[in-house]
């Protein structure tokens, strides 16, 4: 560089001219700063050196947190993940009653607007009284489920080729929950339109059957599946399937009819509520009988069903007395938000229910079993 070798000439030049009969005991001095100098300017083959460590010395410290993250990160399935697991549905099935509290107490618009809850404001005002404590308590629980969903996303992970199914349904019920925000506060905007508020609800139960499956999925694996019941119990169990859902949807219209809009001016879907409820009840009375039909089966060829349709049926039986009772009582909102949380229940026995109509390959017992059953193979 120009600047370096104009100053060694220099140097080279004051050496000679006030020291000339120290110029050799002088040079090792003149090699040192003209080192020290092309380092300095990046200049030499030992400086390119020297960088290039100290870049792969940096490059090194800043992996080294994430490696030593990611070795934190299980690479089986362990009964953390199984635990994690069951939290994440649990929590979604609770959010589910928070938010039916929010609904019930009248405090949907206790937070008058969103993302914030005030203009000025992202949290409750001490003016804004329980409901404004009831609807922000609602949001916190919705980041926190936010951040249980990261939990079991990162349970997962490093499974991402082993068990891309886990990755996937982690990925999507992660991703299902910010939507969920966005919808809710969408209905806060709209002032708690029941169309959008069901909606939401809509999107509630389909998070907790993802997370239903995403159980069933640590449990048994990703191998080739076959079917371990007769071609008339999955024509039975998803014929019931369908009714529940419709049953669901049914009573959200109905809901939205009703006297429990989450604020006393949110405006109502317009609908007869107590010719609904009528319309309400025929599809859970029928959810009811088939599934009775699918236990009659279950016990009689001993299917590996028979525990899940039992534990639906239990679920149905305390919704029908919860639906009757409301209807006798005047609908009492602790029976309404009961009524909500059980409906998710219902979705995740319902789904499970289907989901165990195939099994893994090698929990089939035997080959008779598999043709007697006309089992087909599938993943």
């Amino acid at each position: 560089m120009d600047c370096v070798d104009s100053f060694i000439a220099n140097l080279e030049y004051s050496r000679t001219m006030f020291f000339p009969g120290r110029a050799k005991r002088l040079a090792p001095v003149n090699n040192v700063v003209s080192l020290i100098l092309q380092v300095a300017h990046g200049d030499c083959r030992a400086c390119r050196g020297i960088h290039m460590c100290t870049a792969r010395s940096t490059r090194k410290q800043k992996a080294e947190p994430v490696n030593r993250i990611s070795s934190w990160l299980p690479t089986v399935i362990t009964s953390r993940t199984r635990t994690i697991a069951w939290i994440y549905l649990a929590a979604q099935i609770l959010l589910v009653g928070t938010g039916g509290l929010v609904r019930l107490t009248g405090s949907g618009l206790g937070c008058p607007t969103w993302p914030r809850c005030t203009a000025d404001s992202f949290v409750n005002t001490p003016e804004m009284g329980i409901h404004g404590v009831i609807e922000f308590g609602n949001r916190v629980l919705g980041i926190a489920l936010g951040l249980l969903a990261i939990v079991a996303f990162l349970s997962v992970v490093r499974l991402r080729r082993s068990r891309p199914d886990l990755f996937r349904l982690a990925l999507f019920a992660g991703l299902g929950i910010p939507a969920q925000a966005v919808i809710g506060g969408v209905s806060v905007l709209m002032d708690l339109n029941p169309y959008v508020v069901g909606f939401h609800f809509v999107i509630s139960v389909l998070l907790v059957a993802l997370c239903t499956v995403f159980i069933y999925r640590i449990y048994t694996g990703n191998g080739p599946r076959a079917r371990v019941v007769p071609v008339r119990v999955v024509v039975l169990a998803h014929a019931t399937s369908t009714i529940v859902f419709v049953t669901i949807l049914v009573g959200i219209l109905t809901t939205g009819s009703g006297p429990h809009a989450g604020d006393a001016d949110a405006p109502r879907n317009g609908l007869d509520s107590e010719f609904l409820q009528h319309i309400h009840s025929w599809p859970a009375y029928l959810t009811l009988i088939l599934t009775l039909a699918l236990l009659v089966v279950s016990l009689r060829q001993r299917l590996p069903i028979l525990g899940w349709v039992t534990l639906l049926l239990a679920v149905e039986v305390m919704q029908v007395l919860g639906g009757l009772l409301q209807a006798n009582l005047g609908l009492p909102p602790f029976l309404v938000g009961l009524h909500m949380v059980l409906a998710c229940a219902l979705a995740a026995a319902m789904t499970a229910v289907i989901l165990y109509l195939k099994a893994p390959i090698a929990t089939v017992s035997t080959v008779s079993e598999a043709v007697r059953h006309e089992v087909p193979l599938s993943r």
